[in-house]
């Protein structure tokens, strides 16, 4: 019987049910209680299906290597005999990321990067998210995406041997994710202003004076997947997409009309791709959005809309920094007095709005000083209560940002957490 392919988040699975008889057979089980997983995803080669109800899967086989993993738990692979009878059996890890964030230039740097990974000694913090293509444009390591040298994003490498890091990330019993800055890309736009956005028929540049790439071109789209695939195919076990959406700003000049249409559409369809191409690696798949696109019906201007980005994503991270609520939300206009609400309630509204499951939320915290208010330090205390609304939520763990990659380890010590019906202390 030959596999029956069925479109679930704008990507296609083969029926586990429907699956070839000739193809390979097994069951995912929780390492720890043996329990099936239902849902799991199950790759084998280009091939992709999700378990059963009791955790059972049939894939056709196009190699000798079946893969798997799951929302909540970490990715697992097995070496598979067609010709065996004996049903396959692969086990994962439960497990919640607590992640820390080291810049592109943090990473190379040992006085930066060993007190972040020591965190690890002291505190919950069992991840790291690390820049593969940092803000400026330039990529981490060497690649063999051509267009990366030809730009001169190759220029400066800060990991000079990505496996080996890798390596000892994972010894240590890290979880690594590589962060790739998407559409805000000056040296790309500067080496090809072809495919970079245009005002007044000007490079447009935005605040911080760099330039934007156009969503829209499919050059631009390939770059980037090119560079997640080898970020895969060094052995990070997540890719994260941040700036995947258009510019906000006015009178900026593209490709394609830009309508709260066409720019859902763009950026669904560039997620869309980069997950069928990471598909034989195994690699979960997020993106990091907006906070107020929780909130907001729309795309928000930018081409990030909440409800789509959920059906294709496995994890959503929504950039959840009090600073960055610039008109607060409903009931709580100063946001920096209301760290723990504004991160529970976002969280509760995006849920609902998604229609997906809270553990396919992976929210950034603010770990910076205050920028948009009263310029107040967020410490132990501010961070604590970010941190507890993300747990008593439900969320898959947390990603603490700040940009100098200094953390205290005194702020990721936290309690139990308590529910918004419980005094403040």
């Amino acid at each position: 019987m030959r596999n029956i392919l069925v479109c679930v988040g704008g990507f296609l699975l083969a029926s586990a049910s429907l699956a070839s008889a000739s193809g390979l057979s097994g069951v995912v089980l929780d390492a720890g209680t043996a329990r099936p997983i239902p849902g799991a995803f199950v790759t084998s080669g280009s091939n992709v299906i999700r378990t059963g109800p009791q955790g059972q899967f049939q894939i056709d086989g196009n190699g000798s290597v079946v893969q798997a993993r799951a929302y909540g738990y970490t990715r697992s692979e097995t070496q598979a005999d067609p010709h065996s009878p004996k049903p396959l059996e692969l086990k994962l890890r439960p497990f919640m990321p607590r992640a820390v964030y080291l810049s592109f230039w943090g990473v190379g740097t040992a006085s930066v990067r060993e007190p972040v990974l020591k965190l690890a000694q002291s505190t919950p913090v069992n991840a790291v998210v690390i820049d593969v293509k940092g803000d400026l444009g330039y990529v981490s390591f060497k690649v063999s995406t051509p267009l990366a040298a030809e730009i001169g994003a190759q220029k400066i490498i800060t990991i000079p041997d990505v496996h080996a890091l890798l390596e000892r990330l994972h010894k240590q019993g890290f979880y690594a994710i590589a962060r790739i800055v998407t559409f805000k890309d000056n040296l790309l736009c500067t080496a090809r202003p072809g495919l970079a956005v245009h005002r007044n028929g000007k490079l447009f540049k935005d605040r911080e004076g760099l330039a934007w790439c156009d969503p829209f071109l499919p050059q631009v789209r390939a770059y980037n997947i090119d560079l997640a695939i080898d970020a895969a195919k060094a052995g990070f076990d997540e890719i994260e997409f941040d700036y995947v959406r258009f510019p906000d700003a006015k009178g900026v000049e593209f490709s394609r009309a830009s309508t709260d249409e066409s720019r859902p559409e763009a950026i669904t369809g560039f997620l869309t791709e980069a997950r069928r191409k990471l598909v034989p690696y195994n690699v979960f798949l997020a993106a990091d959005v907006f906070g107020y696109i929780c909130w907001n019906k729309g795309d928000t201007g930018i081409g990030q809309r909440i409800s789509d980005v959920a059906g294709v994503l496995d994890y959503i991270s929504p950039m959840l920094y009090p600073s960055g609520f610039s008109f607060g939300i409903p009931n709580y206009r100063n946001p920096v007095e209301h760290p723990y609400e504004i991160v529970r309630l976002t969280l509760d509204r995006a849920a609902e709005r998604a229609r997906i499951e809270p553990i396919r939320f992976r929210p950034w915290l603010q770990a910076f000083a205050d920028y948009a208010f009263d310029k107040r330090r967020f410490g132990s205390k501010e961070i604590q209560e970010q941190i507890e609304a993300a747990q008593k939520f439900g969320s898959d763990g947390w990603l603490l940002w700040n940009p100098k990659n200094v953390y205290s380890a005194d702020a990721m010590r936290v309690s139990e957490p308590r529910s918004l019906t419980e005094p403040r202390p």
